[in-house]
This record gives C-alpha cells, structure tokens and sequence, in this order.
C-alpha cells in the first residue's frame, strides 16, 4: 500500500491513485517527477523553496510509472547533506520512502521558505507551471522585497533632499487627497509627505520622487500610433511627474482614437461614443503605471492600431498571482509599489487595491464585439483591447422628444466609426473657410461640444496640414491653409 504522506502530499494532492506500475499523478507547480536523484532535483527543491512548496518524486518516471530506486543505509544522509551545502540558505526537506508493487520510490518534499530568494550554486528559481524559471535580477529583488514585506519604492532616493521635490505639485497632491475624503492631510508639504512615509529622516523616497521630483527621472511612457506592425505615424515619449504624465498620455491616446456621434431626439442632441470605452483605456494606464518595474530601464509601451491597443509594463505579475486567477472577480493581488499605489489610491485614481481589471470587464460590457486579453512573461506584462467590426450598446441612455418626454430607451447604436469622425473633419474644415480666423470657443458653440473634442478635431486637420493659427494667442484664430 502506499504510504499517506502528511502535509502538503496529503493534503494538496490528494493520495494518488495506484493500479498496476503507474501512480496517477502529473507534474504540475508543487510536483516533480524523477527517476534518480541528481543536481535537477535540488534545483526543483529551490524553485519550489521560492514559491509555494512542492514535492519530488524520485524513482518515477515522467509518465508516472514506478520504475525504482536503489536506496543503502546511508543514502538519505548523503541526499540531505549534498542538498544543504548546494543550497543558500540551506535548506532541509522532509524525505520519505514508500514501496509500490515491491518497487520503492522516495518523495522529497519542501515547504515554502519564508524569507526568499534561496540559491542553488548562486543561481536563483522559482517554479512556474510545470517547469523552473531562472530568475532574472529584477526579480530576485522583488521576490526578497516581498518576502521581508518591502516595497522597492519605500527605500530612500539615492543623494536626494527636499528641495529635489515640487513643492507645487506636492499641493495640487495634498488638495486632491482632501477633497477625496478618504483620508486626511496636514496642508503643510513637508507635514503630508511624512505622514505618508514618502520623506523618511526628511530624505524623499523613490515614490515620493517619481511622483513629485523637479528634475525628469526618465521613467518614459512611449505612445505610438500604427498603421500596420511595422508602420508607425505617430511618436510620441511622455514623462515626468507621475500624475502629469497619467493626465497627458491619457490626452495622447484620446487624440488617436475614432469616435462616432449619435443623434437622438428632435433636438439633435450628440452623444459621443468612444472607439473604446475611456474608463478601460484609463485602468489599463494605471496598471501600467503603478504595477511596472522602476528598475527596470525599459519603458511603458502604448501600441494604438486601427482595431487594437496595446500596453506594456516592465515587470511582469507581482507575487503569487497568475493570469487565470485575473479571470475571477475575487483575485488577491501584490503590489510591487505599495506607496505609489497607495498615493493613487488617496487621490481616488484607484478605487480599490486589485479591481482593476474587474472594473475594465465592466466598462467593456457595453462593447459586444470587444475582447480584453493580457499575457504575462518573465520581460513584462501586456494587455490589450480589440476588436473586429465596432458594436456599441449606450444602455443607459434616453431619448426624448420636444416635450422632454421619453420616447426610447436601451438605444442600440451599430455605427461606423471612422465615418463619424471623417464628417465632423470635413464640417469644421469648411467652417473655418468658411469663417476666417474663428477660435476655439466660436467653434465649440457652433457644434456644441466640448473643449477637448474641438482640441483634438484641431490637432488632426493641423498635423494634415489643412489649416494653421495667425495672430496672437488670445486674440488669433484659425484659417484654411487655401486661405491667403
């Protein structure tokens, strides 16, 4: 009979089922199939060690058959001792024989060790699915970090003072935080900022330089616009204060995207329906922001095609996390950040600690047609939205008639998007030939909506070179290039 093992063997994998030569059981993230003991084993043993725990089978085969092994009075000693001068910190795991049809195997077996990264010959592994992954630099870091419940941007800034710090966007910071009300700030910088342990000892930390530093870190955010993977018309590279560079590469993408318009009612009221629902495309930007690897000297990438977008961060997933755990709406996240993640938080940015991605489900529910998809890897993480043929349901939105009655609700709008966008080019260009030197103001009451549409509607007939601005900046307006 099999011998029941204790722990993470009984409990986890549930005594395997035996017939004939074969145990039923598989390699997998806590198991390891091996038919002698060797340096792979102890390899395995770390990389366990360093996530959640596993278990080494030794004399079976990868198919799960009991082929054996040889085991004297003295091996299992030999076995341990070879483990504990191969491994730093040391480790010793529990080793147990067992027969199987007059065979005998032997399972060795290690819990997750609690103050991580653990070597093997001064290299590092964690386990991932049914294989090790040798670590990289930035993630033996992280794994250590975590494990002695740091974050990487709580430690001071090398060389910097206060006076490294804006104190006016620090303000516009302290301001914000208030008027969210989910705590409560001094409105004294330096008195904030200690109170947030972004100032230790008066020495800013990383976060609290990322966030408010004068001098640009050159933690970029790179946009593109793509025609085809390898065709790029637009280029762009963002950085600065984090919260500046979240508000303008929001602006840089909203300028690259399609809208259609709806009218509704006899009023001709206009509704403008995104390519994309914005509330998404701004959850996937602060993912980006708050979840990347500082460390790392790669930048954000945003990748804008006709029917995708795609963002990249250095650092892949944090922690334990895996990708099918953020299919569930009740997953546990790590945050690499703590402080810059919470200092998004206070200023309601974040909602809440590991929603995001329930919360971007949500915003595209309304998109029947739209996918959203991420992939994780040892370089960073991605997602993406795509879709094939725009379908967009407003169901929140009514229509009603003259006598502000009701007349419809639930609309459905199946709209050619470029097509909007294209007829709204095509009016305001004729306006403004039409109106020689009209401003921005006379054009957004003309066609009713706002600032930033008229902005962006601008900014595309100027970069096609179809109209440009002559006078002063307060006084001046536009005119048609055709216009002498």
């Amino acid at each position: 009979m099999f011998t029941t093992v204790c722990g993470l063997l009984a409990d986890e994998l549930h005594e395997p089922i035996q017939m004939s030569k074969k145990l039923y059981i598989e390699e997998n993230e806590t198991i390891e199939l091996k038919s002698s003991f060797q340096d792979k084993v102890i390899e395995t043993l770390v990389a366990f060690a360093n996530t959640s725990g596993g278990t080494v089978y030794i004399g079976v085969s990868d198919k799960g058959e009991v082929e054996g092994v040889e085991i004297g009075k003295e091996t299992f000693q030999k076995w341990l001792n070879e483990i504990k001068l191969k491994t730093e910190p040391s480790i010793i795991p529990t080793i147990k024989e067992h027969k199987h049809e007059e065979k005998t195997y032997v399972t060795i077996q290690v819990q997750e060790f609690p103050v991580k990264p653990l070597s093997f010959k001064g290299r590092y592994f964690k386990r991932i699915n049914n294989s090790n992954h040798q670590l990289s630099v930035s993630e033996i870091s992280d794994i250590y970090l975590q494990s002695m419940q740091y974050s990487w941007d709580s430690y001071p800034y090398q060389n910097a003072t206060v006076e490294d710090l804006n104190v006016g966007k620090v303000s516009e910071f302290i301001a914000k935080v208030n008027s969210a009300h989910r705590f409560k700030l001094p409105t004294e910088p330096i008195k904030a900022l200690t109170k947030l342990n972004l100032l230790k000892d008066k020495v800013p930390t990383n976060a609290a330089m990322i966030l408010f530093s004068k001098k640009n870190l050159l933690y970029n955010v790179h946009i593109g616009r793509f025609k085809t993977p390898s065709l790029i018309i637009a280029d762009y590279m963002l950085n600065g204060n984090l919260y500046d560079v979240l508000e303008e590469s929001m602006q840089t993408i909203i300028s690259h995207l399609k809208f259609a318009f709806e009218i509704t009612g006899k009023t001709t009221q206009r509704t403008e329906i995104p390519e994309y629902p914005l509330e998404a495309i701004r959850e996937m930007l602060l993912n980006a922001l708050v979840h990347r690897d500082y460390t790392s000297p790669t930048d954000i990438q945003i990748k804008i095609f006709d029917n995708k977008i795609v963002f990249f961060n250095p650092g892949g997933l944090y922690g334990n996390i895996k990708e099918q755990d953020l299919l569930t709406d009740d997953y546990q996240s790590s945050t690499r950040n703590k402080q810059i993640a919470e200092a998004f938080y206070l200023t309601n940015d974040i909602e809440k600690y590991g929603s995001g991605f329930i919360r971007i489900r949500r915003y595209i529910a309304d998109y029947s047609t739209m996918q959203f998809e991420f992939k994780n890897t040892a370089q960073g993480f991605t997602t993406e939205l795509k879709y094939e043929i725009q379908k967009v349901t407003t169901n929140s939105l009514a229509v009603k008639d003259n006598n502000q009655k009701d007349v419809g609700v639930n609309v459905g709008v199946n709209v050619g998007v470029n097509v909007g966008v294209n007829v709204d080019l095509d009016n305001l260009y004729e306006l403004i030939k039409q109106t020689p030197g009209i401003n921005t103001t006379q054009i957004q009451d003309n066609f009713n909506v706002s600032k930033r549409t008229v902005e962006r509607w601008i900014k595309i007939l100027r970069e096609k070179e179809k109209i440009e601005f002559r006078g002063a900046p307060k006084t001046g307006g536009y005119y048609s290039k055709d216009t002498q």
